[in-house]
């Protein structure tokens, strides 16, 4: 019975199509922490293009203006699972722009060192004191300023956990001049493994 314009149906059709947006990737989330705790989870490992899996991630973000990217030419090929990597990055994205400044895109940048390639998601907001950095890795942690009610601080945890499953590292770095950078360390070749600064295996 109620009449509404074509700019109000717009803008509450996109309204719903964002939330059912936050909804997927919210269980999608609670899925994979799910198995990841009950060591269900398995990756696939494979030569995987990192010029098709970064782009294509970004491109799924709610404002895909807002992140950059490149990748070094000698950084392109890790051994990974495209869909679990796709994850990963996800969240990791979305988690930097919620703290990055509306003014200033995130970026990501892979490099290759050594034997393995770098992918850095870098934000210039609040950052995380040093004290804190492991914590944001943990289920249901999620930074001080978070914005109200965005999400349940799973994000980075799954992130870690997928990375894991794929024979990758995880960690997170002060970004110069203010902000984190969330570092995911992946090898580039089939069988080879990351361990972490530790010393320990994944």
């Amino acid at each position: 019975e109620v009449t509404w314009s074509d700019e109000d149906e717009d803008e509450l059709k996109e309204a719903i199509e964002e939330s059912a947006d936050r909804l997927e990737a919210l269980v999608g989330n609670l899925l994979d922490m799910s198995r990841l705790q009950a060591g269900a989870l398995v990756a696939h490992p494979c030569a995987t293009d990192l010029g098709e899996v970064i782009p294509a991630t970004l491109a799924t973000l709610p404002d895909p203006t807002r992140a950059t990217w490149a990748i070094d030419p000698d950084a392109r090929t890790v051994e990974a699972d495209a869909g679990l990597l796709d994850r990963v990055l996800g969240n990791i994205a979305e988690n930097a722009l919620r703290y990055q400044p509306v003014d200033a895109p995130i970026t990501v940048h892979a490099s290759r060192v050594s034997d393995r390639v770098e992918i850095r998601v870098v934000d210039t907001g609040v950052g995380v004191p040093p004290e804190e950095q492991e914590r944001i890795f943990q289920p249901f942690q999620r930074q001080g300023d978070a914005p109200s009610g965005d999400g349940l601080g799973l994000g980075l945890a799954v992130a870690r956990g997928l990375t894991e499953a794929m024979g990758g590292q995880l960690g997170a770095e002060p970004t110069p001049g203010g902000g984190l950078t969330l570092v995911v360390t992946l090898p580039t070749r089939a069988g080879q493994a990351i361990a972490p600064e530790n010393g320990e295996g994944p």
